[in-house]
């Protein structure tokens, strides 16, 4: 007669306080012997159930389980562990029920899991015969229940090992796992792909017109990609935590706990490998590559990070906490181990990207990965006993401390290089130097990054004071420069009319300064003194509008520094109307012109000859010289205007007269007032002019 062991609805509830379903046994008159075989190859074959249970067609054991719990309870109840109670028939019975069932799973279309009312009675059976193994546990290994203990244990062992894989397997069922990655919220117009097209300081001399404009590497469809992970559905996150819960409440937690983590971090590992393209890079392939393909790998970095702290690790606590929502200490554990394993794996790139050589271009990479470390840090858990999460935000803290210092040594490194610029050769006709331009836009993209750099400069500041005395050498093996706080304010004595007075605010000013003392060395290169003046205007102009155009760095040096270098710079464009147009001027002046009532008619002449030779000369020269923001040489040109035409009229309507009668009149008045006005547009265009023109 076969027995048919399977899990029928009932009313099994008189010994359980969750109301669980009722187990039924349906037995079949054809005698033979049940046989399992689980995946693992364990062959056994469970005796007939016949000699044990009483023959019927249908047998509702709810008396099978209220005896399992009322022993249980007399074996947890027994003062004298000499002497245990009898073990009851209803103990074998059970155990072949759970392996048959065992059997039934391995065997038939209807897998664990897909049958919600079978599987809930199951985990309900292996649940009580867990606290049975306990309870016969308790008892000396030489006491008489010790072969039930044998026996309900190796029932117990199988039933954890058919869990285990089923854990696993749910585990790796396939998702529909994704990612969810936020556009950035920075303002910052290049993004966080900033490509630096920098010459090196050297190249300052060669008046290249290069600048630090940014290019964006970062495609927008990559910052519109949207996923969800880890992708379960919760039904599979339900079947998940049963059984976690199950195997930990019978003493399995090592195996839940490790069959969890192997997987879920393949998991992991897997979905930043297909679908953020990301692979551990080692420290020397990292110091190895080229600036441009390390910049790309930095990028890819950046946004595998953002994906991890945007998605990935919330998903991953989210499913931990639900599979493990009965044990949250293990839950923030394995979360934490996880979460460790995957971080210190991305700080190890971090770390070595610190480490990597300082260049002037590296500074807005760097940047970027100081701003997305931020972004990586896990919250902390205050009740939480495991110390794992508060020490890899200390080790996340640390790399950054780290790319903070390599940032603000590269950015120092700016002062060493304006300093070094010492080329003795005057760029031609007194434009925009390059290194104007290549201060004044770097300044303007690391102004960009305020923030950050306020960040990096004030902790570096705080290093600075709490170390003074030690020699600091910074991660690429060089040594820093040193920014003391009577250093800075001596800086703000010398250049008060700044606004702030921040950490980094202090180090733009002293770029700023800087900056200004290099120009006036290299104005004094040009033997023209107003061609010197106009090289000092054109540049004096170009950092005003840069200031002027950039939110951050205006805020840094306020107003009243705008006015005061606006000031300065009107004061060139004096300097440089009076030592041209001065002795202009002078010729026209009608001093010592007369004689008696007349004037002298060969100092008249030779007034006049004069004036057109110094004209054509400043005509000649000045229109080779440049000046290229449009609202400056117009306003040069109207101020020359204003000087030279009216004095001239004035000059030419009194003395013409006394010239009229003579032979080859325009030998001596070579132009009209017109003639002049119409030649002052040809200055400061940067293209030789023909002399030749006249009305």
């Amino acid at each position: 007669m076969e027995m048919d062991l399977s899990f029928k609805h009932g009313s099994f509830n008189k010994h359980s306080s969750n109301d669980s379903p009722t187990l039924s046994v349906t037995f079949n008159e054809s005698p033979s012997t049940l046989h399992s075989q689980d995946e693992s190859g364990l062959d056994k074959d469970i005796d007939n159930v016949e000699e044990d249970v009483p023959v019927e067609d249908q047998i509702q054991i709810d008396k099978v389980a209220e005896d399992i719990d009322e022993f249980t309870n007399v074996l947890s109840t027994t003062d004298d562990k000499s002497n245990p109670p009898q073990v009851p028939d209803s103990v074998e019975t059970f155990s072949k029920i759970i392996e048959s069932r065992i059997s039934k799973y391995h065997s038939s279309a209807n897998k664990f899991g897909k049958m919600n009312e079978e599987d809930a009675i199951f985990i309900d059976a292996v649940k009580r015969i867990s606290k049975l193994a306990d309870a016969f546990g308790e008892f000396p290994s030489t006491a008489s229940t010790s072969s039930s203990l044998n026996r309900t244990s190796s029932v117990l062992q199988r039933a954890m090992t058919f869990l285990e894989e089923e854990f696993r397997a749910l585990l790796e069922e396939p998702s529909s796992s994704s990612l969810v990655i936020s556009p950035p919220t920075s303002a910052r117009k290049h993004g966080s792909g900033t490509k630096i097209l920098l010459k090196n300081v050297s190249s300052f001399s060669s008046h290249s017109n290069h600048s630090p404009h940014p290019k964006n590497e970062e495609s927008t469809e990559a910052d519109q990609e949207k996923f969800d992970f880890p992708g379960y559905s919760p039904e599979t996150v339900m079947r998940m935590k049963e059984i976690a819960t199950t195997m930990i409440s019978a003493g399995y937690e090592s195996e839940c706990c490790q069959v969890y983590s192997i997987v879920r971090r393949s998991a992991f590992s897997d979905e930043m490998k297909k679908k953020l393209d990301f692979e551990k890079i080692n420290m020397e392939d990292v110091h190895r590559m080229p600036w441009e393909t390390l910049e790309k790998e930095i990028s890819r970095w950046v946004k595998v990070v953002k994906a991890c702290a945007q998605n990935l690790f919330p998903g991953e606590r989210k499913l931990c906490t639900e599979v493990f929502s009965d044990h949250p200490l293990i839950s923030r554990s394995l979360y934490s181990n996880l979460a460790r394993a995957i971080v210190i794996n991305l700080l190890d790139f971090a770390e070595a990207v610190s480490m990597t050589k300082r260049s002037a271009e590296k500074l807005f990479k760097f940047l970027d990965v100081h701003e997305t470390l931020r972004d990586l840090a896990l919250p902390d858990e205050s009740d939480s006993c495991d110390n794992n999460q508060h020490e890899l935000n200390a080790e996340i803290t640390n790399v950054s401390q780290r790319i903070g210092e390599a940032a603000v040594n590269i950015f120092t490194d700016l002062e060493t290089s304006i300093d070094n610029d010492v080329s003795r050769t005057p760029v031609p006709g007194g434009a925009v130097h390059p290194l104007t331009r290549y201060v004044m836009n770097y300044l303007k993209l690391a102004s960009e990054y305020k923030e950050t750099l306020e960040i990096i400069f004030t902790e570096h500041e705080k290093l600075q004071e709490s170390s003074p005395n030690e020699e600091n050498v910074d991660s690429a093996g060089e040594e820093p420069q040193r920014h003391s706080v009577e250093s800075n304010n001596s800086l703000h004595h010398s250049y008060g009319t700044v606004a702030s007075t921040t950490p980094f605010s202090f180090q733009l000013v002293k770029v700023m300064q800087l900056l200004d003392k290099n120009l006036e060395e290299k104005s004094k290169l040009y033997r023209d003194v107003s061609l010197s003046y106009v090289f000092l205007m054109n540049n004096g102009r170009y950092i005003l509008q840069r200031v002027k155009g950039s939110t951050e760095i205006h805020q840094v040096m306020g107003d009243y520094w705008c006015r005061k270098r606006s000031t300065t710079v009107r004061q060139f464009h004096k300097n440089y109307q009076r030592e041209t147009w001065g002795k202009v001027l002078q010729i026209l002046s009608h001093e010592g012109l007369m004689v008696g009532n007349k004037p002298n008619k060969l100092l008249l002449k030779e007034r006049f000859k004069q004036f057109s030779m110094v004209f054509d000369d400043i005509h000649k020269t000045q229109s080779t010289w440049v000046v290229s923001d449009e609202q400056l040489q117009s306003e040069l040109r109207v101020s020359i205007t204003a000087v030279v035409i009216p004095a001239y009229r004035s000059f030419i309507g009194r003395f013409r007269q006394y010239l009229e009668s003579s032979r080859n009149l325009s030998k001596y008045i070579k132009y009209q007032p017109d003639d002049i006005e119409i030649l002052i547009e040809d200055l400061f265009g940067g293209i030789p002019t023909s002399m030749a023109r006249r009305r």
